[in-house]
């Protein structure tokens, strides 16, 4: 089964700090998508079991690229809320540096994760649920699927990040009448 890619803007949440850290939710357990899927809590345990138990990581990668890993989650866990992960960027990797700066910009606030389905089924709406997931990476994105998770940048001011993500929902709504 081929690699599944799940998006999460960034929000007040999940944040980058001193340019290079960034801490929040990749993941929000009961949040529906823009493809229709739900993630049902505990969907990342077993995974995250395994990989602790084999002495592996989940990557940090940009756009899901394997070929550029741009920083390290030092703590990615489940919580009751969701999929909690905390990091730093690498300054020492180019494509770290214009990470951090394109998200202190404004012009990135997305995270998505990469993973396998190993379990699902259908939630009371119809809903594709995901129950059991094997997580490989979470990925800073330029357009995330999940709109409730997203990341600001140390000093954004709440009108400014108001401002962000209503011109993003205003671009969302367009999208969905232009129907693509």
């Amino acid at each position: 089964m081929d690699l599944e890619h799940k998006f999460c803007r960034f929000d007040a949440e999940v944040v980058l700090v001193e340019g290079t850290k960034i801490e929040g939710y990749a993941s929000l357990f009961g949040a529906c998508d823009q493809g229709g899927d739900v993630v049902a809590p505990g969907a990342y345990a077993a995974s995250l079991g395994r990989l602790g138990a084999e002495g592996r990581a989940v990557k940090m990668l940009w756009q899901h690229d394997p070929a550029q890993p741009i920083g390290i989650w030092e703590e990615v866990r489940e919580d009751a809320r969701g999929l909690y992960v905390k990091g730093r960027l690498l300054d020492t990797v180019e494509k770290g540096r214009e990470a951090a700066a394109l998200i202190a910009a404004g012009a990135i606030d997305g995270l998505s994760i990469g993973y396998r389905t190993l379990k699902a089924g259908k939630d009371e709406k119809g809903r594709r649920l995901l129950k059991e997931l094997e997580l490989w990476e979470v990925s800073l994105v330029t357009f995330p699927m999940l709109p409730s998770a997203r990341v600001a940048a140390k000093g954004e001011s709440p009108d400014e990040a108001m401002l962000r993500e209503l011109a993003q929902a205003l671009e969302g709504a367009r999208l969905d009448l232009a129907g693509g």
